[in-house]
C-alpha cells in the first residue's frame, strides 16, 4: 500500500476508496471496503452458511424447506426489531397521523446545526411522543441484552438508524444528516458503558498490544518519517505538532462517535495547520499521512483500537463513508495499519539498523556542536519570552485584584446606604402607623361621647313626655 517514492509516505486516493468502486472511504477494519459493502458482504456470506446448513432432521434441505424455514426466520426478525422499536411482542400497527407528524418535522427543519439542546426540547414535545417512545424503547431493550455479542448490538444499532431515518424521509438528506447526529448522541451517550470495549471482543488485548508497539517505536524521529519540520525561526515556540497530539488524547473522553470523529478531525486540521508552517507549498495527502503517523507515536492515544473499534461499530454509516471525517478517519486507520506493519524499508532503514533501533543497541545521531548552541540558544529565547509572559500575567492579576477590591467597596458601600435608607422608611412608616391608630382612637372617644349625649337626651325628652301635663316635672 506504501511504496517509497521521492519523499513522506505514498497512498493514493484510489487505495482509501471502497475496494467494491462504490465511491465511498474504505477501511482497514473492513478489508478495504466501507461500511455499508461490508455489511452487505457479511449478511451475504451469513445467509449463504444458514441456508448450506442441514435441516435439524437429517434430511436434505428440500426447496419447500427452504423456503418455510426462510418465512420463518424472517418473521423472527420482524418480531425482534418490533420489541426492540416499538417496545411490545407485536403490537398492531398504527400511522403516525399526518398532521403531527407534519407539525414534527416543521419543528426538526428549524432545528439549528449542532444545537443538541433544542433538539431534546423537541423530542419532549407531543408531536415527537411518537419517536421518543421509539427511543426509550430501544434504549431500554439494549440495556436489557447488554450481554449480546457486541457485533449483534452493532447490527441492532446500525437498523435502529435506519428505521429511524426514515422517520424525516420527506426532508433533505442534509437536514436527516443533522438530526440522525443527534439521535446518535442521544442513543450513544447512554449505550457507551455497556457496549464500549465489550467483553465479548478481544478490544483491550489489542489495545495493550497497540500501545506497547508505539511504546517500543518512540526513537522514530520526524525525519525518518519524512514529515516536514519548521525551520527554527519558527520553531522557537515548540513542537508544532502538539495541539494535534492533544486533540487526538481527548478522545478517550468522548462518548458519542460523532464527538469521537470531531477529535480526529479537529488533530487532522492541526496536522495541516503544522504542515503549512513547516512549507512554502501547500501540504498534500502524503505528507499529512506522514505527520498524522508522526502524532500518534508522539500520543500514543488512550485505548486507540477500542475508540476507532467503537466508531466503526456504531457510529452513522455517512459519517464514515463519506465527507471530511470520513476522510480523516480512513486515514488514521492506515495510519495505525502502517504502524502496526512498520518494518526498516518503511523508515528507509536496513533491517540491521531498524532491529537495532527496536532493542536499543542504536539511537538516532545525537546533535552536534553548532546544532547543540542553536537549541541552547532557542531554549533561553523561548525561557525569556515565558517569562515576559508571566509578568504580563502577574501584572493583569495585580490590576485584577485592585478592581476586585474596588467593587467590592462599592457594593458595600452601596449595601450600606440602602440599609440605611431602609432603616429610615421603617421609621417612617412606623410613625404613620402609630398616628394612625391614635387619630383612630380619639375618633372613636369622640363617637361615644356623642352616642352618651345623644342618649342622655332623648331621655330628658322621654321623662317630660311621661309627666302630667297640669304637673310640674
Amino acid at each position: 500500500m506504501w511504496t517509497d517514492k521521492q519523499r513522506g509516505i505514498r497512498v493514493s486516493q484510489q487505495e482509501l476508496l471502497c475496494k467494491n468502486a462504490c465511491g465511498y472511504f474504505g477501511n482497514p477494519a473492513w478489508q478495504g471496503f466501507c461500511s455499508k459493502c461490508w455489511r452487505e458482504r457479511n449478511r451475504a456470506a451469513a445467509a449463504q452458511r444458514q441456508d448450506a446448513s442441514p435441516s435439524n432432521d437429517g434430511s436434505p434441505l428440500t426447496f419447500s424447506k427452504f423456503e418455510e424455514k426462510k418465512n420463518t426466520e424472517k418473521g423472527r426478525r420482524i418480531n425482534t426489531m418490533r420489541r426492540l422499536f416499538l417496545g411490545g411482542p407485536s403490537p398492531p400497527k398504527r400511522q403516525e397521523p399526518s398532521e403531527s407528524h407534519a407539525n414534527a418535522l416543521k419543528a426538526y427543519q428549524s432545528l439549528e446545526p449542532g444545537d443538541f439542546t433544542g433538539f431534546l426540547k423537541l423530542l419532549r414535545s407531543p408531536p415527537s411522543q411518537r419517536l421518543q417512545s421509539r427511543c426509550t424503547a430501544f434504549l431500554n431493550t439494549m440495556e436489557a441484552y447488554h450481554d449480546l455479542q457486541v457485533q449483534k448490538q452493532s447490527d441492532l444499532v446500525q437498523d435502529f438508524y435506519q428505521n429511524i431515518a426514515e422517520f424525516f424521509i420527506s426532508l433533505s438528506e442534509a437536514q436527516v444528516s443533522q438530526i440522525m447526529e443527534h439521535i446518535e448522541k442521544l442513543i450513544m451517550t447512554r449505550l457507551h458503558k455497556w457496549v464500549f470495549c465489550h467483553d465479548s471482543c478481544d478490544d483491550e488485548q489489542k489495545d495493550l498490544a497497540l500501545q506497547r508497539r508505539i511504546r517500543s517505536l518512540n526513537w522514530v524521529t520526524p525525519q525518518m518519517l519524512s514529515v516536514p519540520f519548521p525551520d527554527k525561526k519558527t520553531a522557537v515556540a515548540g513542537d508544532p505538532f502538539l495541539p494535534a497530539i492533544t486533540a487526538i488524547i481527548e478522545m478517550d473522553a468522548k462518548r458519542a462517535p460523532q464527538d469521537k470523529l470531531a477529535c480526529v478531525s479537529k488533530c487532522s486540521q492541526h496536522v495541516f495547520e503544522a504542515l503549512s508552517t513547516s512549507n512554502s507549498e501547500p501540504a498534500n495527502a502524503d505528507d499529512f499521512l506522514s505527520g498524522l503517523i508522526y502524532v500518534v507515536l508522539k500520543a500514543n492515544p488512550p485505548r486507540l483500537h477500542s475508540n476507532m473499534q467503537y466508531v466503526i461499530r456504531f457510529g452513522l454509516p455517512h459519517s464514515l463513508m463519506a465527507g471530511e471525517s470520513g476522510y480523516y478517519f480512513t486515514n488514521l486507520s492506515c495510519a495505525v495499519a502502517f504502524i502496526e506493519k512498520l518494518d526498516g524499508p518503511a523508515l528507509n532503514l536496513s533491517p540491521e539498523e531498524f532491529e537495532g533501533y527496536m532493542l536499543r543497541r542504536r539511537a538516532p545521531s545525537a546533535p552536534t556542536g553548532k546544532e547543540r548552541q542553536q537549541i541552547a540558544s532557542d531554549t533561553q529565547h523561548l525561557l525569556e519570552e515565558l517569562k515576559g509572559r508571566q509578568e504580563k500575567l502577574d501584572q493583569g492579576m495585580g490590576a485584577l485584584k485592585v478592581q476586585l477590591q474596588q467593587w467590592v467597596q462599592a457594593v458595600q458601600t452601596q449595601v450600606d446606604e440602602a440599609t440605611a435608607q431602609s432603616a429610615l422608611v421603617q421609621k417612617e412608616i412606623t410613625a404613620q402607623t402609630e398616628l394612625s391608630q391614635s387619630y383612630s382612637s380619639s375618633s372613636d372617644d369622640a363617637a361615644l361621647q356623642e352616642d352618651d349625649v345623644r342618649e342622655q337626651t332623648v331621655l330628658v325628652l322621654r321623662d317630660q313626655d311621661d309627666c302630667p301635663r297640669d304637673t310640674d316635672c
